[in-house]
């Protein structure tokens, strides 16, 4: 008995040509969901988010020469993010008009730094880094100041521009 060579049309053929286009679908499938992430952090620096004016509130509740303790809201925060969508610094008001917002981190280690008011210092308990209350390196091992967020006044408003945590290389 023999056999003739299958027509194009035989049910081998067309089974054959089902598996290879659903194996180059599946395959472009699989590229695109591998593509994305590579995709958006290639691209994920040209639609970085900007830094954010965020209201600490009003100038009235920082009494003239206190440092107060606050959370922020995180512009950067994401859905189910809870506690960790929020940025602690410290506030201290110099005078009428003059604020500084710390950053609660050591610039040592990244520890997060104490305010002591009787003692008038911010105590880093990681590793013994003091700064005085104006935020400027008292002793220890942090080689500079506390960093400072960028900060303005308005309509009796007290605004803090979040986005980063300054470092040296963006110091503000």
């Amino acid at each position: 008995m023999t056999h003739s060579p299958p027509t194009s049309n035989s049910p081998d053929e067309e089974r054959r040509g089902l598996l290879q286009w659903s194996a180059i679908v599946l395959g472009a499938f699989a590229t695109a969901a591998a593509g994305v992430p590579i995709v958006g952090f290639l691209l994920g620096p040209l639609r970085k988010r900007g830094d954010q004016w965020t209201t600490a509130g009003k100038v009235e509740q920082f009494p003239i020469g206190q440092t107060r303790l606050i959370d922020l809201e995180n512009p950067l925060h994401g859905l189910g993010d809870g506690d960790a969508g929020k940025i602690a610094v410290y506030v201290r008001r110099a005078d009428e008009e003059k604020f500084q917002i710390f950053a609660i981190n050591c610039t040592h280690l990244g520890c997060p730094v104490n305010w002591l008011a009787d003692a008038g210092l911010f105590m880093c308990p990681c590793h013994g880094g003091v700064y005085y209350e104006d935020g400027s390196h008292a002793s220890g091992p942090p080689p500079r100041g506390l960093f400072q967020y960028e900060h303005r006044l308005e309509k009796g408003d007290l605004l803090v521009k979040l986005g980063h945590l300054p470092t040296l290389q963006q110091p503000g």
